[in-house]
């Protein structure tokens, strides 16, 4: 059966002293100090190590089942969600005024790597909810966030959002729910949704559904979309729970993955429902939702990676097959461990480069949403849009890469459903394809961010990276390994951003056939800029003396490693796009 360990000492080491979050002038960041981001994260990690992941393969297996239109969650679901509920992890990062803890969004997201990582398929129940929670504190009026915002920063109701419909799905201005207003200035939702995460489910008291609909009338397209408050239960004046809604679920998907949460066909018969915000503006409202649900997902797609990696490095240790090229590592045993062999080591080495990288560079997005959101940085409010799609199709793109790798550590073990490993690949799947397919990230990073706001943002990304580098090229420890490296990376992506602007205004078919490789060469770069931040830090404290000289070094070793193996994957990245949309477009359709 899999094990989960909380990285507590990396995470550590990257809030404080890569990114020295304790030294930010942001408001809630001076409560930061290691003692108490040690204390809430070892409490944190306890859940997660000893509540959460004793459950994910049991609850895999199992699975959600439906019955007259209840839904049934895993055994134990119920009571680890009250264990969140009741230790107030659902309002970690939440409004004070609402009964959340008010702490920092980068704390929040440290937290959600472990307990994603542990359960996966659990996570999203909350997780939903803390999207629909902000997008009403947002959007929503007084009297709504007055209804509705408590029992959800408390855990006792939770929230979802509903999009999709059977014919559309990234197309949204396709969809058919309408919403008809009545005279008391609600609206009866009619229509069906699909995909819907934790749409139905017996771990809370009501469900506030968040729901896209058209009012009859309204324009064309996405420009008539409004958002709507779908509870299933209505909510009496006192704040009781009254009659049940006219909202159901219909069926359960059969998945892939993710087995633990229920994904629910949600059929709307006349359901009671509330304006949020401004008739046809709902998407904008949405999405509030969907670029916090955008980041979750990085994470999870960072998190399964983690826990992937750490069973693998574990089984690699453990497992003895065949001897040393070089001579036997232990002569006393039959044959020796397999993390001896260099290919073994090569696998261990990609995902352990990727996930520390990858857990610096999710933790830094967070800090600029805190930056953003605490302290009114526009320059990091511009950096969080254009790094979305990035921190979503990047960190889920690779993090499903290095679930199957760690698989493939196992060799034929890692097929076997018993060791638990199938199930890390099948939930880290779906992190590319929902909330936004990754070629939908690629292409909105393409064709909406790089160009936002005059290209200010990615001018900043830009400058940010040089400025790094100009104040580091007398560090001879930093400049082979690091910043060489670094500088011919940040170059392949500042070229590739510069035959988009001039081919691509020409024909937008050559920005969009290399869009999925300019978000991968976004990211490693991303990933490449935080391992240069780390390696840093860790010069400096081995300079300083310190007593954990080996984990230093050891970090720094494994920095080496993506910067001479995994970053000048940027240079094929260019390559590809420059080689235009000819061999992506010239095919015929019928020809396929």
């Amino acid at each position: 059966m899999p094990t989960y360990t909380p990285p507590l000492r990396d995470m550590e080491f990257v809030l404080h002293e890569a990114l020295k979050v304790q030294d930010q002038p942001v408001e809630g960041y001076s409560e930061l100090d290691r003692d108490f981001t040690a204390a809430i994260l070892e409490e944190a990690g306890k859940i997660a190590r000893d509540v959460l992941a004793p459950l994910n393969l049991s609850g895999d297996r199992q699975g959600c089942t439906l019955e007259n239109g209840v839904v049934r969650t895993p055994e134990g679901f119920k009571a680890a969600f009250d264990t969140l509920r009741e230790g107030g992890w659902t309002g970690l990062d939440c409004d004070p005024e609402f009964g959340g803890q008010g702490m920092p969004y980068v704390l929040a997201t440290a937290v959600g790597e472990m307990h994603c990582a542990a359960n996966m398929a659990l996570m999203m129940y909350p997780g939903l909810t803390h999207g629909a929670y902000s997008a009403i504190h947002a959007h929503g009026s007084d009297e709504q966030k007055a209804t509705y915002l408590p029992k959800m920063v408390s855990g006792e109701w939770t929230g979802t959002m509903n999009l999709t419909e059977p014919h559309c799905g990234t197309d949204l201005g396709l969809l058919r729910t309408k919403a008809e207003p009545q005279d008391d200035g609600s609206y009866k939702i009619s229509g069906q949704k699909i995909f819907i995460s934790a749409g139905e489910h017996d771990m809370a008291d009501n469900i506030v559904h968040l729901v896209l609909a058209k009012i009859p009338g309204g324009p064309e397209g996405v420009k008539g979309i409004s958002l709507f408050i779908v509870p299933k239960f209505m909510v009496n004046e006192d704040g009781s729970l009254g009659a049940r809604n006219g909202v159901s679920c219909g069926n359960l998907e059969e998945k892939m993955g993710i087995h633990g949460n229920a994904t629910c066909v949600m059929n709307y018969d006349e359901a009671t429902g509330f304006l949020v915000g401004e008739a046809h503006k709902g998407l904008r409202a949405m999405f509030t939702m969907m670029n916090e649900a955008r980041i979750g997902v990085g994470l999870q797609g960072l998190s399964q990676a983690v826990v992937a990696y750490q069973n693998a490095a574990e089984y690699a240790r453990d497992r003895i097959q065949g001897r040393a090229i070089t001579g036997a590592a232990a002569p006393e045993k039959a044959a020796d461990p397999i993390i001896v062999h260099p290919d073994v080591r090569r696998m261990l080495m990609d995902q352990k480069a990727f996930l520390e990288g990858g857990r610096m560079f999710v933790l830094w997005a967070a800090n600029l949403i805190d930056r953003s959101h605490r302290a009114g940085d526009a320059e990091a409010e511009g950096l969080v849009s254009l790094l979305t799609p990035v921190v979503k199709g990047f960190l889920t793109d690779k993090g499903y890469a290095c679930a199957t790798q760690a698989q493939q550590v196992y060799g034929g073990h890692g097929y076997i459903e018993e060791w638990g490993m199938s199930q890390f690949v099948r939930d880290a799947r779906i992190a590319m394809i929902y909330e936004g397919a990754n070629g939908v990230q690629a292409l909105d990073l393409v064709g909406r961010k790089l160009a936002a706001n005059g290209g200010k943002p990615a001018m900043a990304f830009f400058e940010m990276v040089k400025t790094f580098c100009k104040a580091e090229e007398g560090n001879e420890e930093l400049k082979k390994d690091f910043l060489d490296p670094l500088k011919a990376a940040s170059k392949d992506l500042q070229t590739a951003a510069m035959y988009f602007m001039q081919a691509g205004m020409k024909n937008p078919n050559a920005a969009l056939a290399g869009s999925t490789d300019f978000m991968h060469l976004f990211g490693h770069v991303c990933l490449g800029f935080a391992w240069a931040q780390m390696a840093k830090a860790s010069h400096e404290a081995l300079a300083a003396g310190t007593s954990e000289e080996e984990f230093y070094r050891n970090k720094i070793r494994t920095g080496r490693y993506y910067m001479s193996r995994l970053l000048p994957e940027t240079a094929l990245n260019l390559a590809r796009i420059q080689s235009g949309p000819e061999p992506v477009m010239d095919l015929a359709a019928e020809a396929f």
